[in-house]
Formats: C-alpha cells, structure tokens, sequence
C-alpha cells in the first residue's frame, strides 16, 4: 500500500475542517485507491505539529511555537501540499511561498486561498509544468460549486464562448435579502454578519473583488487565459440603493452580482458588475447563499451549476475532490471487468 504523506499550511477554520475531514477519510483512501494516507504536518502563520507517522485529531489542538513556513513543510516529508491559509491577490501572501516551494520540490499542491493564483498564476504554472507536480485548485474557484471541474472534464472538447458565474456566497445573500425582505444594504449586511458568514470587513466581497479573482482563476487556469486584474471592470454592489431594488422589481427583473467571461475571435473580455435577469431565468432564482454558473459552449449549448454547501465543511470537501483526483493519477487503480457469462 502506497503511503502519502499530506501537509497543511493555513490552519484557521478551513485548514482545521480539511485536517478532519482527511483523517476520517482515511479508511476510504485505503479501500479506493489502496493508499495510506497521513496527515504529517500542519502550521499557521507562527506555529505547528509535525509527526512523520501520522498526526491524529486529538493532537491537533496542541500546536508548537515557531514550527512554521516553507521549510517546515518541506522537512516533514510530505509529499502532497494543501495550502489553506488567508488570501491576498495583492501580494499573493502568505500563501504564495508555501506554494512555490512545494511545486518548486515537485510536490502535488492543492490551493485553496486564491490570492497566489491570482498574484502569480502564470509562475505558478510553469513550476507545475517544470516539475511535473500536479497543481489543484477547486477550493479557491467557488468550492462547492464545480466550475474549474466542468470545463476540466464535462466539457472538453468544447469552445467555452461564455461564462457567467454567481460566484460569490455573501454578495448572493445580500441582494436576495434587499429584495426579497425589503432590507436596505446596511441591514442585510448586519444580518449576514449575525450569521457568521459575512466578513467584519467585508469589501473584497461586496466590492466585487472576490468575484474577480475567482473569474480569473477560471479564465487563467480552466481556459489558458493570461488575465490580470487590471484587464477586468469590477463593479461591486455597495452603492445599491432601495430605489434601485424597486425599479428592478417594477420592471420584473432580480439583480445579481455576475462576472463574466466572453470569448469573441479568440480574445477575452472580463467583467464583475450588476446584471439583472428576468425570473424564467435560472441565475434569477438562485437564492440566499447559494453560488451559480452558466457556460455557453459551441457544441453543447448551455451548462448550468447551482450549489451550497455549508463553510468551512464545503471548502474542506471541494479540496479533498482535489486530493482523490491525484490519488487517481498517482495510484495504478486497477479496474475490474466482469466475465461474459457461459
């Protein structure tokens, strides 16, 4: 039985729901794929755990002081990377170190924040590339809900003409709530915030720039893209006013914060902003903190996705389909064929 040996850098809410999600999957990775998998390493930004035969969940709780960064991981022997730690598409911080280096070394990684792919996608690749690590980023493209995954495999073959992506939880939530409960933005914020899935600070969502990242790493990484920030308009929904939610529904339509992606004669066009759709269309029923995607292709029309999923649990899960997608492909899984009958 092969062993895998798994590290975790970041390990807030979301690494800590990875961390025991993985380890009572422990017993599926054995049946499935014939694989040991450990959990080796865990670190935060100051401090860590590391035991080469494996961690436990109950050691979890009592990190070390200065057990920490690249190096830390890379001395512990892992052999796949999960980075989970906070996102900054400005620096690409701190999360952009861990991940050079781990497929700098050729080590499988599997990103969850996604400010190093935004920052640094482009370099990021081409360290993939040149070590042959398998670079996976379904927890940082909108988690529970698959994008990255249906243009991977549903989808292949195809030219995605369009994309238009609900992408962001907590925008969705905010403009369901003004115009279906009659609250004004300030108070459909408070309530997000009340339950606990609205940021203290909450402009990367409500300033559209957390929609953009994620188009971009679809654009980028789904649909060899080469897009910056700077290519993309980004409209958020903070100044949204009443009267504006009152317009929108005397006229028939729901608003919704979309970004979206256009393909003409082989070029590209971002943007996250405002579109408002009638209610016989699927994106305009897409309600609370559910998430939504709409890809138009050449040969197979329209694809639609609509998914939840509680955090940090659905951000956890979205990047252990990451990991079973590399046990597939490092693991020789022998396939069973049934003898015709005599």
């Amino acid at each position: 039985m092969r062993v895998f040996n798994i590290a975790i850098a970041g390990f807030g809410g979301v690494g800590r729901a990875t961390a025991n999600l993985l380890l009572s999957r422990r017993q599926r990775y054995r049946e499935v794929y014939g694989a040991d998998v450990r959990l080796v390493s865990v670190c935060g930004s100051r401090s860590g755990l590391s035991d080469p035969g494996g961690l436990e969940a109950e050691r979890l709780d009592r990190l070390e002081t200065g057990l920490s960064g690249p190096d830390f991981v890379a001395a512990s022997g892992a052999d796949i990377l999960i980075e989970a730690g906070p996102s900054d598409f400005r620096t690409g911080g701190p999360g952009l170190a861990y991940i050079r280096s781990a497929l700098a070394a050729g080590r499988d990684t599997i990103v969850m924040s996604k400010g190093a792919l935004v920052h640094s996608g482009k370099q990021l690749r081409e360290l993939a590339t040149g070590s042959g690590a398998m670079l996976k980023l379904s927890g940082a493209a909108a988690a529970a809900l698959p994008t990255i995954d249906l243009v991977d495999h549903s989808l292949r073959g195809c030219e995605v003409l369009e994309i238009e992506g609900i992408l962001n939880a907590t925008t969705n939530f905010l403009l369901d709530a003004m115009t279906t409960k009659g609250l004004g933005f300030d108070a459909a914020l408070k309530e997000a915030q009340k339950g606990g899935f609205a940021e203290a600070d909450p402009r990367n969502d409500t300033e559209g720039w957390d929609t953009a990242c994620k188009l971009l790493i679809l654009a980028n990484f789904g649909l060899g893209a080469d897009l910056t920030m700077d290519d993309l308009a980004v409209e958020g929904i903070q100044s949204v006013t009443g009267d504006r939610i009152e317009a929108w529904r005397a006229e028939g339509v729901v608003p919704k914060l979309v970004g979206n992606l256009t393909r003409t004669d082989g070029k590209f066009r971002a943007a996250v902003g405002i579109r408002t759709y009638p209610l016989s269309d699927p994106l305009a029923n897409v309600r609370g903190k559910d998430k939504a995607i709409r890809i138009t292709t050449d040969a197979m029309g329209d694809t639609i996705a609509i998914g939840s999923g509680k955090e940090p649990f659905a951000t956890a899960a979205a990047a252990l389909k990451d990991l079973e997608h590399i046990l597939s492909a490092r693991v020789a899984v022998p396939v069973s064929i049934s003898e015709p009958s005599s």
